[in-house]
């Protein structure tokens, strides 16, 4: 999903949300509020997928190639959510999965991870916008092939599970100085090492590179609300000052 259209999506669900519990620092960025302001309203901007299997790649590891990131991800079962997707006649991403499950092939969609929850070992950690100019990679609506479970696949050192899929995703890549900046998840407790996926050295688009799962900062608390009606208690990590 293009960077420019996911921000707008966010600016619009954020207009939507007053009364929520979503924090200030979320809705800060003054491009994002005009945008709200301006922009005509979509309600039916996300889809809630009841009771399927879905790819979860909230907290995936991709491998680059020729341009695409390959994430492995996690055979999920039960609700998500995500952009719509619509297309033709009734058709949208829950459609889509749903006809995937005697195809071969199922939808990425999101749910927020367990192992991100207090308590658990991975966090969200936040690539400031003024700084940040790495590369990740946006799965939301990514199609993931049931024929790489339990296969080798290049960029990985170990055979995926029977609970693992490939998935292939667009990638974006940041721009020092945005007001915004994006959000990956990594290990917990928080590794200041980590936050070298938020530089392009590190993260590219160059083939054989290792890249995460990200998207702009406060989509994922947004998703969250949206699935769940409230905000669970995560792990996050900023950085160091």
């Amino acid at each position: 999903m293009p960077l420019r259209r996911l921000l707008l999506t966010v600016a619009l669900l954020l207009a939507t949300l007053a009364g929520g519990n979503l924090p200030a620092r979320a809705a800060v960025d003054p491009d994002l509020e005009r945008i709200a302001r301006t922009a005509p309203s979509t309600p039916d901007a996300f889809r809630i997928c009841d009771n399927q299997t879905y790819a979860l790649c909230a907290s995936a590891a991709c491998f680059v190639f020729n341009g695409v990131a390959y994430c492995r991800c996690q055979v999920k079962r039960g609700d998500s959510i995500s952009e719509t997707f619509a297309y033709g006649r009734n058709k949208d991403v829950c459609t889509v999965n749903a006809e995937g499950v005697g195809n071969g092939y199922m939808v990425s969609t999101y749910s927020l991870p367990d192992r991100v929850r207090t308590g658990g070992d991975l966090a969200v950690y936040t690539c400031p916008g003024s700084t940040s100019t790495g590369s990740y990679a946006q799965c939301d609506g990514g199609l993931c092939f049931r024929s790489t479970q339990a296969q080798d696949f290049p960029g990985f050192a170990r055979t995926a599970g029977p609970d693992q899929i490939i998935c292939s995703c667009p990638i974006t890549t940041a721009t020092a100085g945005a007001k915004l900046g994006y959000q990956i998840i990594g290990p917990y407790p928080c590794q200041p090492s980590f936050f070298r996926y938020c530089s392009g050295e590190v993260a590219s688009t160059q083939t054989g590179a290792r890249i995460y799962v990200g998207a702009p900062t406060g989509t994922p608390r947004l998703l969250t609300k949206l699935l769940y009606g409230y905000v669970p208690a995560f792990n996050r990590c900023l950085p160091p000052t």
